[in-house]
């Protein structure tokens, strides 16, 4: 009896502690699946949408000191009109039905989506602003329109780039998987040839929830 209340232990034990590399093993088989429901369901939506845009707008702080003149030109309606497109786009992206519309389509761009990799790009330095600078220039009276077109241009050429690089980017085979804590959980690797780091929260005993997403 001793014995079988001992195996009954370790049993639990070990699906307890195994709990988060099946969860990540199911949202793998997801993923290569294009099974973008199974993905958009372990979403933990209200956790996941304000940790991106904390990081794409530190990001794009970060970005702004080595921009003085644009920072200078621009003043806050540059910093507003990032911060607006920032929260806009990580509210139509980060959706249940635009993730399960990303995966179930392996990758293909819609609006939402577009508008997203320009708010990442814009916030992490990966576009030239130098343009930026010469509109904000020649067309000082208007800061907020040279912002706005700004933001439309880098959102198409983001787009093209988005599906180039879907198209040609590589997936780990092997994500590193770790526990940060006993109710958190990371899966470390590359998709689409981008590096991300998910987070995983413990959901009850043995269920496990994607809460955040750190972006490269």
């Amino acid at each position: 009896m001793k014995k079988l209340i001992v195996l009954l232990i370790v049993i639990a034990v070990a699906i307890y502690a195994g709990s988060p590399y099946y969860s990540a093993y199911q949202l793998k088989n997801a993923y290569d699946a294009n099974d973008g429901a199974t993905i958009a369901a372990a979403i933990d939506y209200d956790q996941v949408r304000p940790s991106i845009q904390d990081q794409l707008t530190s990001q794009f702080t970060a970005t702004m000191t080595q921009y003085p003149l644009v920072s200078q030109l621009g003043g806050e309606a540059l910093t507003k009109a990032a911060d607006d497109f920032i929260v806009k786009a990580v509210d139509g992206a980060i959706t249940s039905e635009n993730i399960e519309k990303v995966i179930s389509t392996q990758g293909q761009a819609n609006t939402a989506t577009k508008e997203l990799a320009a708010a990442w790009a814009i916030a992490s330095n990966q576009v030239n602003l130098q343009s930026l600078i010469q509109n904000l220039i020649a067309q000082r009276g208007d800061i907020d329109a040279v912002i706005k077109t700004q933001m439309q241009q880098v959102m198409e050429k983001q787009a093209a780039e988005l599906e180039q690089q879907v198209a040609q980017g590589s997936d780990s085979e092997k994500p590193k998987l770790s526990y940060c804590g006993i109710n958190c959980f990371t899966v470390s690797g590359q998709v689409k040839g981008y590096p991300l780091t998910i987070e995983m929260q413990r959901n009850g005993l043995i269920d496990w929830k994607i809460v955040d997403i750190v972006l490269p």
